[in-house]
C-alpha cells in the first residue's frame, strides 16, 4: 500500500474553542486514523513569534493546544506530533529556501500584500509595522512542509496560496540542486463546518465571540444561554434557518437527533429549552473529553515528554535529510569531497513550473535553463488536473502533446519541447 504523509500545523496563539473542535480538530483526529497515512502534526510556535509579543501567551497557549489534541484523541504513539522549535533543522531549512525563493513572490503574498494595503488606505508608510517575519512567513511554513516532503496539506482556501509558494520553492531547489522535495498539495475540504459564536457570526477569536472547548460545564451553560435569538414566544413556530443554536446542535448531533430537534422548532419549542438541550448535546460529546485534557493540564512535564519524544521521531527524519540538502548546496567538509561525484546542479535542464494565475485558476509552464518558456498551458480550474497534464507529459512525451492539444497554447518551436520532455525523461548520471 502506498503512504500518503499529510502534514498539519497548529499556531500556538490562543486557546481552542468550540469552532476549532469542529472544524479542524475532531476531522483531523479521525483523519489520523486513516490506514496508508503517514500523519505529522505540529505546534507552529515560531509562527506565533509573528503576531504575540507576550511570551507567557506563547507558552501557555502551546500547553492548552498540546492538552486539548491529545485529549481529543490524537495518538502520538501513531502519529508524529511535535513542537516546531524542536526541530532545528526547519529554520535552517527556511535559510535554503530563502535563498531560492524570489522577492517579487513574497511580495504578492496575501498577509503581506493586505498589511500594505490597509497602511497604503491609512496614508501611512507601506510597510509601517510589518515585520521582516510577517514577511518571510511563506518560507517558514514551506520549510515545515518541505522537510518531511509532506503529500498533502490540509488547509483553508486562505492557505491555498502558500502551498502554491512551496511548490514553487521545491521546484527552484530541485532546479538548481536536484530532486529532493516532492511538491506539496493543497487539499480543500470543501464541507469543513463552521460554527456560528455568540452573536450569530463566524465563531472567531477576531470577534470576541468563542465558547472555549473546555470550558467548564457550569460556564458552558452560562454562554449558551447568552447566544442571541429572535422574540418568537413559547408555542410560536421557530425556523432552523440562520439559527445559531441549531447550527451548534447539529454539528454535534446525529442525523435522527437533528431532525427531532428541527421539529421541536417547528412545534415552537421555547427558547430557553433549546438552548438547554444544545447544552446538553455539547456537554455530553465534551465531558469525557475536557476530564482528559484537565488531568493533562495538571502534568506539564508529561506533555513536555511526549512532545520531545514526537520531536525525536521528527528529527529521526530532518536531521539525516538535512545533511543530505547541506551537501546538495555545497556545505561539505573540505577533506572529503568525492572526485567521482558530478554536479548535481541541473544548469541544462528544462523544468514544470506549476502556478496560480491572477484569476485564481492553475497552469503551468515548461521553461528551459535560462527561464524561456518553451510550453504554456492554457487555465485549469483543479490544481489536481493541472499536475496530472504534467505527469502526462513527464511519461508520454510526443504522444501527450497531440492528448492535450486543447489545453496547451500555442507552441512555438515544437522541437526543442521534445528534446526538453525527452531530456526530462533521461536518468540522472
Amino acid at each position: 500500500m502506498t503512504t500518503t504523509r499529510v502534514l498539519t500545523g497548529i499556531t500556538t496563539s490562543g486557546t481552542p474553542h468550540l469552532g476549532n473542535y469542529v472544524g479542524a480538530i475532531r476531522p483531523t483526529v479521525r483523519a489520523s486514523r486513516l490506514a496508508g497515512v503517514e500523519s505529522f502534526y505540529f505546534l507552529a510556535d515560531y509562527h506565533a513569534l509573528i503576531k504575540v509579543g507576550d511570551p507567557a501567551r506563547v507558552q501557555r497557549s502551546t500547553l492548552e493546544i498540546a492538552a486539548t489534541w491529545l485529549a481529543c484523541g490524537l495518538d502520538p504513539e501513531h502519529v508524529t506530533f511535535y513542537r516546531q522549535s524542536d526541530v532545528p533543522e526547519i529554520p535552517e531549512l527556511t535559510w535554503f529556501l530563502t535563498c531560492v525563493t524570489g522577492k517579487g513572490v513574497l511580495n504578492r503574498a496575501h498577509a503581506y500584500k493586505a498589511s500594505v494595503d490597509k497602511n497604503t488606505a491609512a496614508g501611512e508608510d507601506p510597510d509601517a509595522g510589518v515585520t521582516a517575519g510577517l514577511f518571510m512567513y511563506p518560507v517558514l511554513m514551506g520549510a515545515d512542509i518541505l522537510m518531511f516532503n509532506a503529500h498533502q496539506v490540509p488547509v483553508g482556501r486562505d492557505q491555498i496560496q502558500h502551498i502554491e509558494m512551496a511548490r514553487d520553492m521545491a521546484a527552484s531547489f530541485n532546479h538548481l540542486y536536484g530532486e529532493h522535495f516532492t511538491p506539496p498539495q493543497a487539499v480543500i475540504e470543501e464541507h469543513v463546518a463552521t460554527l456560528p459564536g455568540l452573536d450569530g457570526r463566524k465563531m472567531s477569536k477576531s470577534y470576541d465571540n468563542t465558547i472555549p472547548l473546555f470550558t467548564p460545564p457550569a460556564q458552558l451553560r452560562k454562554l449558551i444561554m447568552g447566544i442571541v435569538t429572535d422574540s418568537k414566544a413559547p408555542g410560536e413556530p421557530k425556523s432552523t434557518e440562520g439559527s445559531a443554536l441549531f447550527q451548534l446542535y447539529q454539528a454535534f448531533a446525529n442525523a435522527e437527533e437533528t431532525a427531532e430537534f428541527a421539529q421541536a422548532y417547528a412545534q415552537g419549542i421555547a427558547w430557553g429549552e433549546a438552548k438547554q438541550q444544545v447544552f446538553e448535546r455539547l456537554d455530553q460529546e465534551i465531558a469525557p473529553m475536557r476530564e482528559v485534557y484537565e488531568q493533562l493540564m495538571t502534568d506539564p512535564s508529561a506533555i513536555e515528554a511526549t512532545l520531545k519524544r514526537g520531536a525525536d521521531k521528527a528529527r529521526a527524519i530532518a536531521t539525516p535529510f538535512m545533511a543530505q540538502l547541506r551537501h546538495a548546496v555545497g556545505l561539505r567538509a573540505l577533506d572529503k569531497t568525492d572526485k567521482k561525484q558530478k554536479s548535481t546542479v541541473k544548469s541544462e535542464s528544462a523544468t514544470f513550473k506549476q502556478y496560480r494565475a491572477d484569476n485564481g485558476q492553475f497552469c503551468f509552464k515548461l521553461v528551459d535553463a535560462k527561464g524561456g518558456v518553451l510550453l504554456q498551458s492554457t487555465a485549469f480550474s483543479d490544481p489536481k488536473a493541472a499536475a496530472n497534464a504534467i505527469a502526462l507529459l513527464r511519461e508520454h512525451g510526443k504522444s501527450a502533446l497531440k492528448t492535450l492539444e486543447n489545453q496547451l497554447e500555442p507552441i512555438p518551436n515544437i522541437e526543442a519541447v521534445l528534446t526538453a520532455l525527452s531530456d526530462l525523461n533521461k536518468p540522472s548520471a
